[in-house]
């Protein structure tokens, strides 16, 4: 089987290495060779993973469709709802399989989270808190991820997750959001925000807050608190998750921290499920219809912050 990963960033360190591992004959190409990307989208390939950046999606998303190809498209999928309409809408007319890079819904403590919102360990979920806050993005060179028309901003880098993973856990959908957005570290010609606060109500009557950033002056750990109707959950720093109930002893789960220098094992399990539903021929999820729904969230939280 042969997979086409168009990027040289995170294609290129992290689904590159993966797909390898699973096997695959793997050829990496930069999204600005056009020569390279027409002529490997032509070719015979099994299954064209899109890493290039946003604004570039539509066309190698369009390019690997027209020629029948399964693919898989990072977030956040587009620069805004149109192109991710779009996008989605050409697959579907053409009926290829695809898939939506929201790998973060198999991190196993999220996983868990999910699994115990659902089960009824605390009751009905009813509100989700999370906070992040990193330095990643602090004194970085400016690049497109600092443009806003290129579909650079933390809302797409980071958001993106967060409210697939908001609307993965309550299983509905956003219904409307507000809050600010912020430039904490970025270079000063900057036009996308490295930091977001943000609410959101969802059809189903929850909510959530998220709070984060990627540009200050040092990391803290991710930390998540899920209030339901008999219970909360807490989860910090993506490796202790300590669930309360009342009159009952607080129990815990400990989850190994993702390793530093390799590819992070949700985006193994997520890769290893996309390789099997292409070899199958069966469309699972996340796929562009999580994509376009997100799009739609992020677009409304930009259009009000």
């Amino acid at each position: 089987m042969r997979v086409a990963v168009i990027g040289t960033g995170f294609g290129k360190h992290a689904a590159a290495p993966v797909f390898e591992s699973l096997g695959l004959d793997v050829e990496v190409i930069s999204p600005r060779d056009d020569a390279a990307v027409k002529a490997v989208i032509a070719s015979d390939v099994d299954l064209v993973s899109v890493h290039s950046p946003p604004f570039m999606h539509v066309d190698h998303v369009n390019a690997a469709i027209d020629n029948g190809h399964p693919v898989l498209c990072d977030k956040p999928f587009g620069r805004n709802a149109d192109e991710a309409e779009a996008m989605r809408d050409r697959a579907r007319a053409a009926g290829v399989l695809h898939f939506l890079n929201f790998e973060f819904r198999f991190n196993a403590s999220w996983a868990k989270l999910k699994q115990l919102a659902g089960d009824g360990t605390i009751g009905t979920p009813v509100h989700l808190n999370w906070t992040f806050y990193g330095s990643g993005l602090r004194g970085r060179k400016y690049g497109w991820i600092n443009d806003r028309e290129r579909g650079g901003g933390w809302i797409g880098a980071y958001g993106s997750h967060l409210i697939d993973f908001t609307r993965w856990l309550f299983n509905s959908e956003v219904v409307d959001c507000g809050g600010v957005t912020r430039i904490d570290g970025s270079p000063p010609e900057a036009t996308a925000e490295d930091a977001y606060s943000a609410w959101f109500t969802m059809a189903n009557g929850c909510t959530a807050v998220h709070d984060t950033g990627f540009a200050g002056a040092v990391p803290l750990a991710p930390r998540a608190t899920l209030l339901g109707s008999a219970g909360s959950i807490e989860l910090t720093a993506d490796t202790t998750l300590v669930v309360y109930r009342p009159g009952e002893a607080p129990q815990t789960f400990e989850f190994p921290p993702a390793p530093r220098r390799s590819p992070p094992p949700a985006l193994s399990v997520f890769l290893g499920d996309v390789v099997d539903a292409v070899r199958t021929g069966t469309q699972i999820a996340p796929s562009f219809d999580d994509g376009v729904a997100v799009a739609h969230a992020m677009d409304q939280l930009r259009a009000k912050s």
